[in-house]
């Protein structure tokens, strides 16, 4: 059944290049989407995503990849969106890998899918965190009749799951692990006269699952066979023999050796050199080391198997040199020096030399028998250094053998842990052996002449064990490790070790008998142990359990890994899709330990953040089984006390993950029970058993009582969702585990006073400290204590595993608190108006005692929880559990959010959404600051979510926000006050936000941060889905980067408190007004865009008119907010003045006109916008009201002058042709600090010889390359960095397309002019605008065109030449250099006059500026071979670098944002006429880059773009951090796409 969108659960997995994670968890659950996305080092390329997932309907084959389809879900303008997905069905460890059609791997990992368990006649399902296991050894159940009898124990007590020991035939040492057969069902559970087939196991499980509601696992074992195996016998193949393993000969040789050595010892032949066979102390060990040394070593010389014959070797080299044989170069390998051939079979003395090694080493002068036998002598005297350097390896190995055999033997005969095996006999040898050795008694001398016989040394097979601190990855007996020749195998001699080879092809036998056994094993029980996983070789254990999985599809999987590494378990969590690893409460050494395991084995935090159903992806620790005990540890209440055992089980009880122990530990049977030796029976169940009984147990024996209780809880607190865990450390001994439900806000806070160390022999404190618990306690769910009884004490019985009879466990459940017997006094103390706590204070909590309280929110809190989550649920339907109504709700609540945010305008939504510091300021206001941290970027709600987006998927509830939240309401206020005191629907929204928070105020305080974040994320999404709406058709159906770009016409463009825009005339249509928040009158209110934030967002500093044109197009224009540009538009065509726009707007009254670019970005964007949009050409009749009809008037009042803009646009265009020279008002350090006298003279004119717009001066600068100097120090105060006085080439580009532009216009009768009478020469010409537009055709690439060809007739400086096949910066500097400089802006004239440029040519230049200078984020805005080139911008930086001081390089090298549009867009057109191959290419590099932009919009705390970077797109402290013109020119290259 497919989920609704909004339900389903879906994760993204970024994909980024060499980035390999098969040693990361991914863990979903079946009925999840699992999407991959592309991470930023992939956008744009052709990346290809393979997987073994299968089809629907088809096998799952390991091997067998498929290549999963991308999804473009917004169009394929840009990669940030576009997935491939996989619907989770089958459980099971699934590959991915990703690469490009040529490079198959640049990454990959594994995900895991968990199985589902279902109980029960009605198959309901068992959820993995309810699962409570508990284990048996089989060989204890006795007949198969018995059974149900024995394990009804583990049902009374609550466990749903029972792990069964292998029930196969077992091996001579009747150990559970060691099967003499894998495929037979054990004839010793059948009674005499009936045999028991796996059929009967099956009727037996399946009646356990659907009448007991209990799942049934065993253990598979795929590592050894019991060394008495028959089939071993048959097939020796199977193991490591000395045949198929020859490396093994040698260990073998010593193995026989130490076996013959015990015997002589058994037999007392030791005795009078020290050692006796009784071995009681450290002098017997010395003697048993000179043994070794002085009889053993010099008997075996082991030392011989890695050697070389030296006499042979010596004199087959001797007869080689006198036939003259020359050495083949090709057989030397190339190395200097002899080179020794190993011997594969291991045989003394069987290591060969490469004679063509030694005949290219060792030259003799010549064929002379003397210079023969001189070769000859170096020969033996290399070789017999070669076998010394042998001799001392081995010796290395012999050492460490020794060590080990001693240490063996310590822990074994002479340890106070140890079994205490007493005198060395036949039976209790020295150490154990390694290899089997199925043949009579006989002399070591006689069992040696078996190396040369094939038919025996088959049959001397290696036994199996473990390594301490190996690499579990390696076979420890495979050639090139020396474990068993170091005698480093903790060996178990009942066992062989399996060898399977690389695949079935190695062993077939092997592989189909272990195929089959997994196979039964899979057809009768619902999951299984893998035993000794970590030994396991992988590529078995997948086969197998791929075998598995095909019987049983939702196999459960456990094991018990030791590799000592996460990461390595990691990697067989993931190959093998293991969905639980056992973890043991044991491995904890005291009570605080014991706590931070349920800690780190699962649930959330308390108070953690509600989670979008759409999210990344993230890894995940194993699924843990957490055990108070397995059968491989020590009996802890030998380790701890009898009193710990129901403390530490509770403990464990309370772990949000599965849990359970090991039959004998709820009986409290004071012993290990060996899974070795233990042969007496389990008792049987009788609810009446007396307490002394050993054959039964009931609710009387042990803390079985207890048990059933805690397990009932743990599985309850499972299944209705307690997913959140806090663990208290009250005081040493005493742990507090807290489980809460996120959706109803109950909790059960379970006590437990553990007992590590006897009561009898330690002394407890009798004053426990009180308890503060949050909210109401309901009830006490249980309080249970250990107490002994008079019932004997324990005697190990001889028929039945007992337990100790003198404990028991009393218990209550569900008591009211005055009925307690373990809780003294309970009062309330309440905190403030959202804190209910209650203090607790015990009299009984004795060691050995538990007690868990049911505990709710008060009632008031929660009712207003429930209100809260009822107006949340208009959201998701995730916030509907625990919802309730509230009867009598604030009306701003009774509509919907949407309703609401659907009357806001885009001015609106930037008041809700944005606004820095310096634009919050202007209002009275400002963002908030956390204490002990930071202010929030925004004062609206982007300002928390961008902080809140980092905070809310590691739910770091530590965050100095969330603390901020919990400790008062400020924040809260905050938020919704600043938009109550605004006008209209805005007032409205901040309500809600009231109403909202009315209810959260009463909350305890650490369900604050959650909630809020539920409140805000809701707004906020509301609140974009209602911007987008009022954006363009681009936008609303674009990606997510698309939309993120978009939002930065929303974050630039706002209306202050003080209009910076002076008023349009009042026969405009829709404009919009207000009430003047200063004057009170009625006044126009316009939106402004912002140069960029922080520091250019309010006052005189907010508006610029080259940033506001360059923007325009991307920011307003593409986003569909028509009538906006177009009011901005007008308002600049009103300051109009010299036949230039200002540069710095300054409400038009404060106007700089020292800029000679931004009136042709200005006309370029009437051409956009009669392009753009719908009946555009509208805009050229629209009135202007203008503040300067002439040059030198005082500002004239709105609507005084009037004329139309296309009036306006001849004036720029008469005034140019003309020549524009004037001096600013008001020139002085007053308007400019740093400025000398002569910048202060503008002049711009168009060139008569070539048509180019060309001025200004080498003291000003007039394009956005406008760094002046400041720094006295370095003398580079008054200077401008990069004057490009002349004529620049982005404004001759610009000016070619606006009188391009206007010829047209002309032609359609759009516009009414069609040149200008200018007086030149003394006399009036009229100069057609075709002919200007000709002209610049005509002469641009002749002046821009750096050919590089010393022929050249157009070039006049070729010496300047330093860079070719490009275009100049400017032409006509007053420094020639500048002209040739490489610098980006000759990109943006071929966006905006592509004509001008010849392909070829253009191409070429594309291509160097990407080498040169395409940076990460930005375009370094100086060629980097330049002698003046510098990256980073340092504006603080004051000392006596010319070049640098006061940040003089702003221009010079850092890399700034808006060019990148720019270029990109260039390419992109010139990319198409160059064919469909080129096109696709140039798309990769423009995705690739655009890939880095996204990502870095998505990180940035400001959702911006910056104006620059420094070097390599490292951040510059300087630069703001969003720049509107990065946003639009970005956004464009989209667009174009």
């Amino acid at each position: 059944m497919m989920l609704p969108q909004h339900l389903k659960q879906i994760r993204v997995l970024m994909l980024n290049e060499k980035e390999n994670l098969e040693r990361t968890l991914f863990r979903l659950e079946q009925g999840f989407e699992l999407q991959f996305r592309l991470g930023p080092s992939l956008q744009g390329r052709r990346v290809i995503v393979h997987t073994n997932y299968p089809l629907d309907g088809q096998k799952f084959i390991r091997n067998n990849f498929r290549v999963l389809a991308w999804n473009y879900p917004t169009g394929r303008e840009d990669d940030s969106d576009k997935y491939c997905s996989l619907e989770l069905k089958i459980a099971g460890s699934y590959q991915y890998y990703f690469g490009y059609a040529d490079v198959e791997r640049l990454g990959g990992g594994y995900v895991v899918v968990d199985p589902i368990l279902r109980v029960g006649a009605d198959n309901h399902v068992l959820l993995l965190d309810c699962v409570t296991i508990q284990t048996y050894l089989s060989k204890c159940l006795g007949r198969l009749d018995d059974w149900p009898d024995r394990l009804r124990v583990a049902k009374e007590s609550g466990y749903n799951m029972i792990h069964f020991t292998p029930l196969q035939t077992l091996g001579e040492s009747r150990s559970c692990y060691s099967l003499a057969d894998q495929l037979t069902f054990s004839l010793e559970f059948s009674p005499d006269g009936k045999s028991y087939t796996w059929e009967d196991v099956g009727r037996l499980v399946e009646k356990l699952r659907t009448e007991w509601n209990m799942v049934s696992i065993t253990d598979v074992v795929y590592n050894h066979t019991a060394a008495n195996s028959v089939w071993i016998k048959e097939h020796p193949e199977c193991g490591y023999n000395l045949m198929n393993s020859p490396h093994l000969r040698p260990a073998w040789v010593l193995d026989r050796a130490i076996w013959h050595l015990t015997t002589r010892v058994a037999d007392g032949r030791y005795k009078e050199k020290g050692l006796p066979s009784d071995i009681t102390n450290e002098s017997h060990l010395n003697a048993l080391r000179r043994a070794l040394w002085e009889d053993i070593f010099p008997q075996i010389k082991l030392w011989e198997f890695y050697q070389v014959n030296v006499e042979n070797a010596v004199e087959k080299f001797r007869v080689l040199l006198q036939n003259g044989t020359k050495p083949d170069h090709s057989k030397a390998e190339g190395n200097k020096g002899i080179e020794i051939i190993q011997d594969l079979q291991c045989y003394r003395y069987g290591n060969r030399v490469n004679m063509d090694s030694a005949l290219e080493t060792f030259v003799p002068h010549s064929s002379s028998p003397q210079h023969i036998d001189e070769c000859c002598g170096w020969l033996k005297q290399k070789l017999t250094e070669m076998n010394e350097e042998q001799y001392h390896i081995i010796h290395q190995h012999q050492e460490q053998a020794v060590n080990c055999v001693v240490g063996n033997i310590v822990y074994e005969r002479l340890a106070g842990h140890g079994p205490k095996l007493g005198p060395v006999t036949r039976k209790e040898p020295l150490v154990t052996r390694y290899f089997t050795f199925p043949f009579e008694e006989m002399t070591l001398e006689q069992e040696m002449e078996f190396l040369n016989q094939p038919d025996k040394m088959c049959h001397f097979l290696a036994h199996n064990g473990w390594v301490m601190g190996d690499d579990p990855l390696r076979n420890f007996a495979e050639p090139g490790s020396n474990v068993y020749l170091r005698r480093e195998l903790i060996c178990w001699g009942d066992s062989v070790k399996l060898r399977y080879g690389k695949g079935p092809e190695d062993c077939p036998y092997l592989w189909e008998h272990m195929q089959k056994y997994t196979e039964i094993t899979a057809k009768y029980f619902h999951g299984v142990r893998l035993d000794n996983c970590h030994s396991t070789p992988l590529h078995v254990a997948e086969f197998m359990l791929d075998a598995a999985r095909e019987v049983r599809p939702n196999l459960y999987v456990i094991a018990e890994l030791f590799t000592g590494s996460e990461l390595i378990d990691n990697v067989f969590v993931n190959r093998l899709g293991i969905n639980s690893l056992i973890r043991e409460a044991m491995s904890a050494g005291d009570s605080h330990e014991e706590g931070r395991l349920v800690y780190r084995y699962g649930g959330e935090p308390v108070g953690a953040f509600v989670q979008p159903s759409l999210r990344p992806l993230m890894p995940s620790i194993a699924h843990a089984m957490f055990l108070d005990v397995t059968h491989d540890n020590e009996c802890p209440i030998q380790l701890r006390s009898a009193l710990d055992s129901l403390p530490s089980s509770a403990i464990v009880s309370m772990a949000c993950c599965a849990t359970g122990s090991t039959r004998g530990y709820d009986e409290l049977v004071p012993h290990q029970i060996s899974v070795v030796k233990e042969e007496r029976f389990y008792p049987k169940w009788n609810p009446s058993s007396a307490p002394i009984s050993t054959g039964e147990v009931g609710f009387q024996s042990g803390i079985i009582a207890g048990k059933l209780a805690l397990n009932k809880l743990h599985q309850e607190l499972a299944a209705q969702g307690f997913s959140q865990v806090y663990v208290d450390q009250v005081d040493t001994d005493i742990v507090a585990v807290t489980r809460h439900c996120p959706s109803t806000h109950q909790s059960v806070v379970t006590v437990c006073r553990t007992a590590f160390k006897n009561p009898k022999t330690h002394q407890y404190s009798n004053n426990v400290p009180p308890m503060f618990i949050p909210g109401k306690i309901e009830e006490i769910v249980l309080e249970a204590r250990t107490v002994e009884r008079e019932a004997g004490s324990y005697k190990k019985d001889e028929k039945y595993i007992n337990g100790m009879p003198e404990y028991t466990v009393e218990i209550k459940e569900h008591v009211p608190m005055v009925k307690s017997a373990v809780v003294k006094h309970a009062g309330v103390t309440s905190k403030d108006r959202s804190e209910f706590v209650q203090e607790i204070q015990f009299q009984k909590l004795t060691p050995g005692s538990i007690i868990a309280f049911r505990v709710c929110l008060d009632p008031k809190a929660q009712k207003l929880v429930g209100m809260l989550r009822f107006y949340l649920s208009q959201f998701s339907p995730k916030y509907r559990r625990g919802s309730v109504p509230d009867e009598n709700p604030q009306e701003v609540l009774q509509k919907p959010l949407a309703q609401l945010m659907s009357k806001l305008t885009l001015a609106d939504m930037n008041i809700l959404l944005f606004r820095c510091e310096a634009e919050e300021q202007e209002d009275g206001g400002g963002c908030y600051s956390i204490p002990g941290w930071e202010g929030l970027k925004y004062s609206g709600l982007q300002g928390l979510i961008s902080v809140l987006a980092d905070i809310r998927p590691t739910n770091d509830l530590g965050h100095p926000l969330c603390a901020n939240l919990r400790e008062g309401d400020w924040l809260i206020d905050f938020v919704s006050n600043r938009l109550k005191h605004r006008d209209g629907p805005l007032a409205q929204v901040g309500q809600w936000l009231g109403a909202m928070f009315d209810y959260l105020r009463h909350f305890p305080r650490y369900l604050i941060p959650c909630y809020f974040d539920a409140i805000l994320v809701s707004t906020y999404t509301t609140a974009l889905d209602a911007t987008f709406k009022l954006m363009s058709s681009f936008i609303q159906r674009g990606s997510t980067f698309v939309r993120h770009l978009a939002l930065g016409s929303v974050q630039m463009c706002g209306v202050g408190r003080f209009p910076p825009l002076p008023p349009i005339s009042t026969k405009v249509q829709d404009v919009p007004y207000r009430i003047s928040p200063i004057t009170g009158e009625k006044e126009q209110c316009c939106v402004s865009l912002a140069a960029g934030l922080p520091h250019f967002s309010a006052g005189i500093f907010r508006c610029w008119g080259r940033d506001t044109f360059i923007a325009l197009r991307g920011l307003m224009l593409i986003t569909g907010r028509h009538t906006e540009a177009r009011n901005i538009i007008l308002a600049f065509a009103g300051t109009l003045r010299h036949g230039l726009i200002p540069n710095l707007m300054g409400e038009g009254r404060n106007a700089r006109y020292n800029c000679r670019d931004a009136v042709w970005w200005w006309l370029q964007c009437i051409q956009d916008y009669t392009n753009l949009v719908p009946e555009g050409h509208e805009i050229l009749r629209c009135p202007v009201t203008r503040m300067y009809p002439t040059d030198d008037c005082e500002p004239c009042k709105p609507g005084e002058v009037e004329q139309p803009l296309y009036d306006v646009i001849q004036e720029a265009l008469q005034r140019h042709l003309e020549g524009i020279s004037f001096r600013e008002r008001n020139a002085g350090p007053k308007m400019d600090r740093n400025m000398r006298d002569e910048g202060f003279n503008v002049v711009a004119k168009v060139d008569p010889a070539t048509g180019f717009v060309t001025g200004g001066n080498r003291f000003n600068c007039g394009t956005w390359m406008d760094k002046m100097g400041e720094s006295d120090r370095a003398r580079n105060k008054g200077i401008p960095a990069t004057p490009r006085d002349g004529a620049a080439v982005e404004i001759v580009g610009l000016s070619k397309s606006a009188v391009r532009w206007l010829v047209e216009l002309q032609s359609k009768e759009l516009f009414p002019y069609d040149g200008v009478k200018v007086h030149r020469d003394g006399k009036d010409v009229f100069i057609l605008y075709t002919e200007w537009n000709k002209q610049l055709q005509e002469s641009f690439e002749v002046e821009f065109w750096v050919s590089g060809d010393s022929q050249d007739p157009n070039e006049k400086h070729p010496d300047l030449v330093h860079k070719k096949g490009i275009y100049k910066d400017s032409y006509g500097a007053s420094n020639p250099w500048c002209d040739y400089q490489l610098r980006p802006n000759f990109t943006i004239a071929m966006v905006v006059a592509p004509e001008l440029f010849t392909l070829e040519r253009a191409w070429k230049s594309l291509e160097i500026a990407e080498k040169k200078l395409l940076g990460p984020l930005g375009m370094k805005t100086l060629d980097p071979d330049d002698m003046v080139y510098c990256g980073v911008y340092d504006n603080a930086l004051d000392n006596d670098n010319y070049n640098l001081a006061k940040g003089f390089n702003y221009h010079q090298g850092p890399e700034w944002l808006w060019p990148v549009g720019y270029f990109l867009r260039a390419k992109l057109y010139f990319a198409k006429r160059l064919g469909e191959e080129t096109y696709s290419k140039t798309v990769i590099l423009v995705k690739n880059v655009l890939s880095r932009h996204c990502t870095h919009l998505e990180r940035s705390l400001w959702k911006g773009l910056p104006e620059l970077t420094n070097e390599n797109g490292q951040h510059c402290p300087f630069s703001c951090e969003t720049q509107a013109w990065s946003l639009a020119t970005v956004l464009e290259v989209l667009h174009d796409l």
